[in-house]
């Protein structure tokens, strides 16, 4: 990985509803700057994918997942995804958190690579806003 004191300097294009959300938090977190955010963010994600790719055994955990069910077709597909994992899914809890937005909670029961893989599929969905994989080794 770079260093901190290499910098380059990158472009991206950003909704302004979630630019403004981070602008909020990098004030409450006290952020000289986006760029010290964004930084910031990037190293937890990268901590968070390292993590995940040692995801590997018999494995129990959860898969907590956020997404807008008015977005076409996406709950068919979330549906088809279960399905399709039908031996390392356990089991679903779905709520309602407003008129747009939808939490649900997977519990998952398998191998590592098998959690990780439909937790991925999950992520890679369009209309969902976030998705979490949190397992413990069963041994």
């Amino acid at each position: 990985m770079v260093g901190d004191s290499e910098l380059s300097r990158i472009g991206i294009s950003l909704p302004q509803n979630l630019l403004d959300k981070f602008d909020g938090i990098i004030g409450l977190r006290g952020y000289s700057s986006r760029s010290e955010g964004i930084r910031d963010a990037i190293r937890s994600y990268i901590t968070y994918y390292e993590w995940m790719s040692d995801v590997k055994g018999e494995r129990q955990g959860v898969i907590t997942m956020v997404y807008d069910h008015d977005h076409r077709g996406l709950m068919q597909t979330i549906t088809e995804i279960q399905h399709e994992h039908r031996d390392t899914i356990q089991s679903t809890l779905h709520a309602h958190v407003n008129d747009e937005r939808c939490l649900e909670v997977i519990l998952v029961r398998g191998d590592g690579v098998k959690l990780k893989e439909v937790a991925e599929k999950l992520m890679a969905l369009k209309g969902v806003e976030s998705v979490k994989l949190t397992t413990i080794p069963v041994n």
